[in-house]
């Protein structure tokens, strides 16, 4: 898979069927928008591209400024694509220059002068151009104009709801993995480096590897989860705990995951956790004793559903 950065003014010479969208989590209906890109690529002679925004348009757009929390890093979406089979990723700076260009100059700007655009793919709701003034109807009345066709993908549902990046994370900050996971098409999964914590996890028998989050990910709900982890491309059954230890009265929101018949040291690496269920809600013991027979109990039944 090739990767052109728009932003270091490399161009192509190949005419290209391109999806376009935020794309974060690649979920099941931005797979089915992609795939659908790659198989009309195919029929076209085209090359199949997507156009990656280095950073999240709603953290630019976003008039308080709070930074939107991501389900995939650019890393993690680079590999789904690579393995979807898309032959070319475009990246770029979403900035306030890109912001302010009006819907048709986006078109000619980008989509047609540096993505040389034959097919562009977007879902039914996508927006572009200044204040997201333009919308899929009016991408394909300009692409009519400008010499491409437009692929407008219809919502993606699984029962009665639309997938969307929006209520993924909602589902995740709320701890239903599982039904996170269904959307997704894949276990939701963090990326950060293990650091020094109190050692208190090692203390009470289970060892816990403290996780620093290396991106601004969506954290689940506190609790308790079934996870695996993924260490030099091995996977082991793991425990995972978010929360505050309120046995221990502390006010620090933790990451802890204890890797269950693993003993190396881990202290710097980066690991992944894969979330696969919420098992209980993170609970204030009366005594030590009482968390370790609970923590005893969690193993026991994560192994039996093995």
């Amino acid at each position: 898979m090739e990767i052109i950065d728009l932003d270091m003014g490399i161009n192509n010479n190949y005419k290209t069927a391109v999806a376009l969208g935020n794309f974060d989590g690649i979920h099941l209906g931005h797979k089915y928008l992609i795939e659908d890109t790659i198989e009309k690529a195919i029929k076209r002679d085209l090359k199949s591209g997507v156009l990656l925004f280095k950073n999240h348009t709603k953290n630019i757009l976003s008039k308080d400024k709070k930074a939107i929390s991501i389900l995939t890093s650019n890393e993690q979406k680079l590999n789904i694509l690579e393995s979807l089979g898309v032959e070319v990723v475009y990246i770029m700076n979403f900035d306030e220059n890109v912001m302010k260009l009006s819907g048709e100059e986006f078109v000619d700007n980008i989509i047609v002068n540096q993505l040389n655009a034959a097919l562009v793919s977007v879902g039914f709701d996508y927006r572009f151009g200044h204040k997201a003034m333009g919308n899929s109807s009016y991408l394909k009345e300009l692409g009519a104009k400008k010499g491409f066709e437009t692929n407008i993908i219809k919502p993606i549902s699984i029962g009665n709801e639309v997938i969307s990046s929006t209520r993924i994370r909602q589902l995740v900050m709320e701890g239903q993995i599982n039904k996170a996971n269904k959307f997704l098409g894949r276990h939701y999964t963090i990326i950060g480096q293990v650091v020094r914590g109190s050692n208190r996890g090692k203390k009470l028998g289970f060892p816990t590897a403290n996780i620093s989050l290396t991106h601004n990910y969506t954290i689940p709900k506190t609790g308790v989860y079934e996870t695996i982890t993924l260490i030099d491309n091995k996977q082991y059954l793991s425990l995972t705990n978010i929360g505050y230890n309120p046995t221990f009265n502390e006010k620090k929101l933790k990451i802890e995951n204890h890797i269950l018949d693993f003993n190396d040291y881990l202290y710097g690496k980066t690991i992944e956790v894969m979330f696969i269920d919420f098992i209980r809600e993170d609970i204030k013991f009366d005594t030590i004793e009482e968390l370790i027979k609970q923590i005893e109990k969690d193993i026991c039944y994560i192994k039996a559903r093995q």
